[in-house]
């Protein structure tokens, strides 16, 4: 039997008949333990399986579709307009990841369903405008700001970007410069955060919202402060602003604002209409965020009825390349008086409550007033002391309410500063705007 086995072995090439013969039991000891091919001096029929390079194995059919696909947050402006209270959206899944805006398919929604068209014709059309990473969703997702048309593809009402970016193509060398300054306030169980709870009875059917919360201590001591007693949303704060850099959108800052509870973020440097883009998109995100921590965030421009206590603004830095340029001082100058001639047109547009806010107390000017100066917080604009000093740079108009549409409030400044500031186009946007006197 054993020779079979080794004549066998021989035969095929395994082994020699030296690899079948008895070693002394005193050699075994020093002898190394090997494959017989390796004792005879052949090289092995197959690489070991350690030293196996195993190549990845290819993704299923149904993998390789899951890991393709994106998600598209498609975003719009509801019923109630672009003051940042009423955003609406939708997730598409596309096959692959948009080179372009352009790329992106059209889709629709029920108006009906947001105040914006009847139900005999309720179908709205989403046409994309802009679009960014989107930084709540982990892996390579987006999110889609739309533009809402018709069936006729013209804009609805609540739809100002179409226009404003007509108003912005008629002078594109002007390259029109935005730094948008938005405070928020943050409510938290139905009063500001940082706002003690009160005790006091509401006698009345429609309380005053001061009987329901207390009061903090006076102002002064929560602007940029530091400190659990001073400082109330920091994280909700800092997070708005993780996400919006991981977005791509340019947000240049944040800050602690006067009143307890209230915060600001600044867009911009942005030109032209890319300062609505990415306001509408920060506002957006700032509704998100305060959605997952259960906050919700206020723009409402006086949301507490006193001026014992600050209102909320949107101030609007606004330059063109002549006023950054060598003698621009005297541009900006001119641009006053036009803006200062156009006042109740821009009042009507500047945000709904708004003149509740701009009582000439708690830095701010008189709604029914119009006037402008250096370093003055009083004033309707703002002349920034570098400018003055140095002869050029940008003004700040100080009107705007922190609910104001950025598409209107941005097309509005450049079409009076620069154009012939007779546009009407966004005339009715504003169907309950705030009252002012008659002759400004």
């Amino acid at each position: 039997m054993h020779k079979a086995l080794l004549a066998a072995a021989v035969a095929c090439g395994l082994a020699t008949v030296d690899a079948f013969s008895v070693t002394p039991l005193a050699a075994r000891a020093s002898v190394k333990l090997q494959s017989a091919s390796a004792r005879a001096g052949l090289k092995p029929l197959r690489t070991p399986l350690s030293k196996v390079k195993l190549a990845p194995r290819a993704a299923s059919g149904l993998s390789k579709m899951q890991m393709a696909k994106v998600k598209a947050e498609y975003i719009w402006i509801g019923g109630r307009g672009g003051g940042g209270d009423d955003y609406r959206s939708k997730t598409r899944v596309l096959d692959s990841m948009p080179k372009s805006v352009d790329e992106l398919p059209l889709w629709n929604y029920d108006g009906s369903s947001t105040g914006q068209a009847p139900g005999s014709d309720s179908e709205v059309f989403l046409k994309p405008a802009f679009m960014c990473k989107d930084p709540m969703r982990e892996g390579d997702h987006i999110l889609v700001l739309c533009e809402m048309l018709r069936p006729d593809m013209t804009p609805i009402k609540e739809s100002t970007r179409t226009l404003a970016q007509a108003i912005f193509d008629q002078a594109p060398e002007e390259v029109p410069w935005y730094g948008i300054e938005q405070e928020y306030t943050l409510f938290k169980d139905g009063r500001p955060m940082g706002w003690p709870a009160s005790t006091a009875r509401p006698f009345n059917k429609n309380p005053d919202p001061l009987l329901q919360f207390g009061y903090p201590g006076p102002q002064g001591a929560y602007y940029c402060a530091v400190g659990y007693d001073v400082s109330f949303g920091r994280l909700i704060c800092e997070k708005h602003l993780d996400v919006c850099l991981k977005a791509g959108l340019n947000v240049g800052g944040i800050n602690g604002e006067v009143m307890p509870g209230q915060w600001e973020y600044q867009v911009g440097p942005a030109v032209g209409i890319e300062a609505g883009d990415h306001m509408h998109m920060s506002r957006f995100l700032l509704n998100r965020v305060c959605e997952e921590a259960g906050v919700l965030v206020s723009f409402d421009p006086k949301p507490i009825p006193s001026d014992d206590w600050n209102g909320a603004g949107c101030h609007t830095n606004f330059s063109t390349k002549k006023m950054r340029a060598e003698g621009g001082y005297e541009i900006i100058k001119e641009a006053c008086e036009k803006l200062g001639k156009n006042h109740a047109k821009h009042i009507r547009l500047y945000g709904e409550g708004n003149e509740r806010r701009l009582t000439g107390n708690c830095e701010t000017n008189s709604i029914n007033s119009f006037k402008w100066g250096v370093a003055d917080r009083g004033a309707s604009i703002r002349i920034p002391r570098f400018t003055a000093r140095d002869n050029r740079g940008y003004m700040e108009d100080r009107r705007p309410a922190s609910n104001v549409d950025p598409y209107v409030v941005t097309a509005l400044i450049f079409d009076t500063c620069v154009l012939k500031g007779d546009t009407n186009v966004f005339e009715g946007y504003n169907a309950k705007s705030v009252k002012i006197a008659d002759k400004i």
